[in-house]
Order: C-alpha cells, then sequence, then structure tokens
C-alpha cells in the first residue's frame, strides 16, 4: 500500500475509534467517570490543618525522626476503593524533590503533579483542578526548589539570546517571566520568583480556583526546598 493512502487509513480507523469511545463515554451517567466511591463521604482537611501537617513531617524529615505512615496493606486496601488526598503539590520532577519524602506521607496522603521547573500549563492545571472538584483537596503547594537546573537552564539560555532543543524551549518560555523580573540576582531569586509567578497563575485561574480562593474554601501556597538542609520554607500570602 501506498504510504499516504496506509497513513489515510490510520487516520479513518483512529476517528472512527474516537468517535465510538466518545459515543460510550457521553452515554454514561454524568460523574461516572470521576467518581471517587468510597471517600466522597470522607472528612475534608482545611487548608489550614494540611498546611500544618506538610510542615511536621518535613520537620521529621529534617530530624531524620520519619514515620513513613500510610505504607501497609491496610492503607493499600482502603486505597483501592478511592482516595481523599489532603494536599495537592505541584513540584519539580528533579529527582530529589519527591513530595512523599520531604514531607515523611504515604500513599493517598497527596495529589502530586511534577514537572521540570515546577511551571503551570494547561494539563498540570487540569490535574489540579480535579483533584479540587472530585477528590476534595483544599491545598495546593507549588514547591520549588534550591539550584532548579531547569530555572539555570532557562537563565542562560535568556541571558545569551539562545534558543533551546526541542521541546525543552518550552520550559524556558515558561519561566521567562522569572528570569526577566530577577536580572542581575543569583538562580536563587529566579527559583522563587517562579514559584510566586505559579501561585498568582493558580490564584488566578479560571473558571475553578479563582472562586474556590475568594470563598476561603482552597488556598494555594509557594514553597522552597533547601537541598543543603532538607528543610522546606512556605510562603503564605497575607489575607488583605
Amino acid at each position: 500500500m501506498h504510504p499516504s493512502l496506509a497513513t489515510k487509513t490510520m487516520k479513518s480507523k483512529f476517528s472512527i475509534l474516537t468517535t465510538a469511545v466518545a459515543a460510550i463515554l457521553l452515554s454514561l451517567p454524568l460523574g461516572t467517570i470521576a467518581k471517587e466511591p468510597e471517600h466522597a463521604d470522607a472528612p475534608k482537611v482545611s487548608p489550614a490543618d494540611a498546611l500544618a501537617r506538610l510542615k511536621a513531617g518535613n520537620q521529621r524529615f529534617v530530624a531524620g525522626k520519619l514515620q513513613h505512615p500510610h505504607q501497609d496493606s491496610k492503607r493499600r486496601a482502603e486505597l483501592a476503593k478511592g482516595q481523599r488526598p489532603f494536599a495537592i503539590v505541584l513540584g519539580c520532577a528533579d529527582s530529589r524533590t519527591s513530595p512523599e519524602v520531604l514531607f515523611d506521607q504515604g500513599l493517598g496522603d497527596l495529589f502530586v503533579v511534577r514537572v521540570a521547573g515546577n511551571i503551570l500549563d494547561d494539563h498540570a492545571l487540569a490535574s489540579i483542578e480535579y483533584a479540587v472538584e472530585h477528590l476534595g483537596a483544599q491545598l495546593i503547594v507549588v514547591l520549588g526548589h534550591q539550584r532548579c537546573g531547569a530555572v539555570q537552564a532557562a537563565k542562560e539560555t535568556i541571558d545569551s539570546n539562545a534558543e533551546a532543543p526541542a521541546h525543552i524551549n518550552s520550559l524556558v518560555t515558561a519561566i521567562q517571566p522569572a528570569v526577566e523580573a530577577t536580572r542581575g540576582a543569583d538562580v536563587e531569586a529566579t527559583v522563587k520568583a517562579n514559584i510566586d509567578n505559579v501561585v498568582e497563575g493558580l490564584r488566578s485561574s479560571e473558571p475553578v480556583l479563582k472562586k474556590e480562593i475568594e470563598t476561603g474554601a482552597i488556598n494555594v501556597v509557594g514553597a522552597y526546598y533547601n537541598l543543603d538542609t532538607a528543610a522546606v520554607s512556605f510562603t503564605e500570602k497575607k489575607k488583605e
């Protein structure tokens, strides 16, 4: 078969399959796909209590007094029926910054979204909205960290008027506002500016997050992980 005809055939089959799947999904009762059956009535954890849990967990991590909670067979059995994470963490994909480890949490405790530079895009935002609307999480943490390679690369690329290769350039574009705002400063200033920008992006995101934040139903805070000390410091916006 000619390559162009083969491509058209594949596209046609994919289109038919997509249409069929869409028809099946549309025929399902509203809420069937996103429903978390067993934990729908579990009590929500307030933003303040959730933040306190994270701070306590990080203190244990720093002190080397880890509890490794919620990692036994009983917890696995509970989570097989549904999940109710008490906080959402948008963090960097850096291998040294796993939120479950830094905050000494276990299975089902955190809803984690990770991407280099802890940037915000449509996919990350959709994941966060899902956790807020369907899983009941009321605290969102934007977790950046010391010596972030993505931020350093963005800074060097922009300062040299270059362009990063392939899809990496999309990270540079996302981090650029922080780079521009911290000209002449070190990379840590840019890391923290990037955290602040993402926090503000979440706080102003419509139609889901902004209204929830304005009513006090959820909160968004920034966090900075120090690789040298293992401590996480939080930046909480004061109520006006």
